[in-house]
């Protein structure tokens, strides 16, 4: 189950970031922008994708994750995929939004029945698993979209991957279950008017949501926008800079997100407020690795620093999801990641993207081809407003907690 979910989250990210290899043959065809391009890449996607997670959040509480999971994985991949047929920035908009409108089903309802497979001393290391989707779809993304641009053209990656996850939708659906939901989990249907007001009743909730909302915000944008500071700033061709990011994403990121989980398991049992110590210490040292790297003088001083900040940039994954897992019981678990993601995905990545955009493009006249690095190197000072939210989250956690029915 878990090698599924996490197989589908990879396709999620190599889906929803595959547009920032792309960045130079899509904006040369399509005659974009900075900033158009990052409106398709956060505001076009982000728009649908947060509105909608909550209620198919909420859906999958009430019938089968499962099948809320690989409805959407089949969607966001038609949808992929027609974004290869896309002849004009409208279209493209459009087909992005369609992304978001699946990939709005798979996370929320994910995260729900990983908790409830796992035991709570696991569900850390379990959660911090799935997520390894992420470095690892980010660093798919990179290398298969660069090769597949070079052999063939930006449109066939896009197919390509599309494709792959048309054919994983009905192997989700034969094979991904839901457990038996026991006690009250299984009798009661919690209205959605209902766990909302719970969670907002929790300062916790509402730190840790803005935390990772100024997390992502920057996070969003360095994955979109990065490659093309790798080009534009540093010199390499389309195939170097996607090898350049995916050891990056492999090796930092995939260390980061797994080490976060693992942290957090041991050392979170000992004293909740670890769940967001670690992940503010992380956003503290990110954000000066990112800022290093992105203004090193070569490749070789870059790539240690983006190592590193590779890996502390998402090591809050674990940590922080598990977090929100235990602010509402289990019957409400998929609706609370809803909760929590909606505001997440609104202002990290429908912002991130297109403010550095816009900031590139306002800062061109003055910094030339440099002006995308100078308005990704500002852009780190959202991690440190990150930690500091983080912070005070900490001191509210343990009073905020809802511990597992069998453990209480």
């Amino acid at each position: 189950m878990l090698s599924l979910l996490l197989l589908a989250y990879v396709l999620n990210f190599l889906d929803r970031q595959i547009l920032g290899i792309l960045n130079a043959p899509i904006k040369a065809d399509l005659h974009l922008t900075d900033t158009e391009f990052g409106a398709i890449g956060g505001l076009a996607f982000a728009l649908l994708y947060s509105v909608l997670g909550l209620p198919l959040a909420y859906l999958a509480d009430r019938t089968k994750r499962s099948w809320v999971i690989a409805g959407s994985v089949a969607i966001w991949s038609g949808f992929t995929a027609l974004c290869g047929l896309a002849g004009s920035y409208w279209q493209l908009f459009a087909f992005r939004l369609g992304v978001g409108i699946g990939e709005a089903g798979g996370v929320a309802p994910s995260y729900a029945l990983i908790a409830d497979y796992f035991p709570a001393h696991r569900r850390a290391r379990a959660l911090a698993i799935y997520s390894l989707g992420i470095p690892l779809g980010l660093a798919g993304g990179a290398l298969i979209g660069a090769y597949l641009t070079a052999w063939i053209s930006w449109r066939a990656a896009f197919l390509v991957m599309g494709v792959l996850g048309l054919i994983l939708a009905p192997i989700m659906l034969l094979y991904v279950r839901d457990l038996p939901r026991r006690g009250t989990a299984a009798a009661e249907q919690v209205p959605i008017s209902t766990v909302f007001p719970l969670l907002a009743r929790k300062p916790s909730f509402w730190l840790l949501a803005f935390a990772s909302s100024s997390s992502s915000l920057i996070g969003y944008a360095l994955a979109l926008w990065t490659p093309a500071v790798m080009m534009r700033s540093f010199g390499l061709e389309l195939v170097p800079t996607g090898q350049f990011l995916a050891s990056l994403l492999l090796i930092g990121g995939s260390a980061g997100v797994f080490g976060g989980g693992w942290l957090a398991d041991r050392l979170g049992s000992r004293n909740r407020a670890w769940y967001a110590w670690l992940p503010a210490t992380a956003w503290v040292v990110s954000a000066f690795a990112w800022a290093l790297g992105l203004m090193a003088p070569s490749l070789w001083v870059a790539w240690p620093l983006l190592l590193v900040g590779n890996a502390l940039n998402i090591l809050w994954l674990g940590p922080v999801i598990t977090a929100v897992q235990h602010l509402a019981p289990p019957r409400m678990r998929a609706t609370a990641s809803g909760s929590f993601l909606l505001i997440n995905n609104l202002i990290g990545l429908g912002i991130g993207p297109l403010l550095i955009g816009r900031v590139s493009d306002a800062l061109k006249s003055t910094y030339g081809v440099d002006s995308l690095r100078n308005a990704a190197v500002a852009g780190t000072a959202f991690y440190l407003l990150a930690a500091l939210l983080m912070l005070f989250a900490a001191k509210w956690l343990r009073s905020d907690w809802v511990e597992d029915p069998q453990q209480a």
